[in-house]
């Protein structure tokens, strides 16, 4: 009897063309001229589900791009059921950005498919549904039921996504959500996400005079908006790199020595910054490494700043006003609305005398932290540690997931971020690529996932 592997295995070259459909569809959710095509996706993903045996597949409406539901629920109530969380929307994408080749037609060098969405995330999304149909084409059934969740606007913050989860709790009950999503270091070494980073993004406004002003009659008479947020700019860091906040550390979860001595196997050095980026030494919170100060620390950074003129030549004015765009990551049991309050109040305290400051708040995600050693993570790791014959690695992510926190809040339930992209993949920038291999042992784990959980207590 074929078992579901062979059948993958098998069928390889039907699933590496199934996906190279799926990219060919320019579903780019932040351009309002490829609205059309972003349904496309959502319709041939609908389709496609329907044609593996998914059943109650919908292209459900949200007030922007429509979500793709389906799932197979007749494992029985004694057996859990899986949460399958992807996005089919993809970051726009021109040959004038830099490609080598068409962005929408996907080309195939060397074991790499280089396609917008290869990596993030229509690859590593597809694994997840072709592991369902290798199961059913040879078994009939699955160990487990199982929901499908893929949605349109991830690539521009799921700014709908979070009232549609609220709005259908009841549809979206599960035991465990899976998502695919994410980074590993190499082809060869299997790891398992348990960490990501919240949000707080904040904009401070500093105002001084009611217009632009003669420097040769105001300067050295009044504070220049300018030169006050620069100076506020300054305080928000110690000497030793910490931030300077009052509070702003209270909430966080301190590493413990194991967590340390598991993110020494993922170490950053000072050479691969350097060589990656080009900067002359790297920077940060002393006291850490560079892995914990990206995965495990939180962190403030000034994203931009405008003021005065900027103009070609000269001319001497006080601006009247001065702007940043400030953003804080944070970790595990910060909340972005306490992050938002205290560094109001703290810019509120070193604002000079002679001018207006306001701190807004413009974004925030939550931080999720997830148990390593939980029922739901251990499945995971045998199933990893059967495909891939080696234990996988627990890595902290830098950036922000805050559909994890969602589904914590909503619905209850725990996340899995079982990645099968590269670091390296270029997600978001030119020529982004995606290696053959991992899709298809993406695959293979998600297979050998849905037996192990299915060992689950429910």
């Amino acid at each position: 009897m074929t078992t579901p592997q062979e059948y993958a295995h098998a069928n390889a070259e039907r699933f590496r063309e199934e996906l190279n459909t799926l990219l060919r569809i320019p579903s780019v959710s932040t351009d309002p001229e490829r609205e059309g095509a972003v349904r496309d996706a959502a319709n041939w993903l609908a389709k496609n589900m329907r044609d593996i045996g998914v059943e109650n597949v919908e292209v459900m409406p949200t007030a922007g791009h429509p979500v793709v539901y389906g799932d197979w629920l007749k494992a029985g109530a004694d057996k859990p059921t899986v949460l399958v969380y992807g996005h089919y929307d993809v970051q726009p994408a021109e040959m004038a950005d830099g490609w080598t080749s068409d962005p929408f037609e996907p080309v195939m060098r060397n074991g790499v498919v280089y396609a917008r969405g290869s990596s993030d995330d229509k690859g590593q999304m597809l694994t997840h549904l072709k592991s369902f149909e290798s199961v059913m084409a040879t078994e009939g059934k699955l160990p487990v039921n199982i929901k499908f969740l893929l949605e349109g606007e991830e690539e521009i913050g799921s700014r709908h996504l979070y009232d549609f989860v609220a709005q259908h709790r009841d549809k979206l009950k599960a035991d465990v959500c899976v998502l695919s999503d994410s980074g590993i270091r190499r082809v060869d070494e299997p790891a398992i996400t348990y960490s990501t980073r919240g949000l707080c993004y904040m904009q401070i406004d500093v105002t001084g005079p009611v217009r632009d002003v003669h420097s040769g009659l105001y300067g050295g008479i009044i504070h220049n908006p300018a030169l006050a947020l620069a100076q506020i700019i300054s305080k928000l860091h110690n000497a030793d790199n910490s931030i300077a906040v009052p509070g702003f550390y209270d909430d966080v979860v301190q590493l413990t020595p194991d967590e340390r001595e598991e993110l020494k196997k993922t170490a950053i050095t000072d050479d691969d910054v350097k060589g990656e980026i080009g900067v002359p030494a790297t920077w940060g919170e002393e006291g850490y490494t560079l892995r914990e100060r990206v995965g495990a620390r939180p962190t403030m950074e000034v994203n931009g700043l405008l003021s005065g003129f900027t103009g070609e030549g000269s001319k001497t004015v006080l601006p009247a006003k001065a702007m940043a765009k400030i953003s804080c990551r944070l970790v595990a049991n910060q909340t972005p609305q306490r992050i938002y309050e205290l560094t109001k109040a703290y810019v509120a305290s070193i604002t000079p005398p002679g001018v207006r400051a306001e701190v807004k708040m413009i974004d925030k995600g939550d931080p999720a932290m997830i148990e390593r050693d939980s029922p739901e993570m251990k499945a995971a790791v045998r199933a990893y540690t059967k495909v891939w014959g080696a234990e996988p690695i627990f890595m902290r992510e830098g950036g922000t997931l805050p559909i994890l926190a969602t589904f914590r809040r909503e619905l209850g339930v725990a996340s899995l971020l079982m990645g099968y992209g590269l670091n390296t993949d270029g997600a978001h920038g030119p020529d982004e690529h995606y290696p053959i291999a991992l899709f298809h042992k993406g695959i293979d784990t998600n297979i050998q996932f849905l037996y192990e959980i299915a060992q689950l207590n429910v």
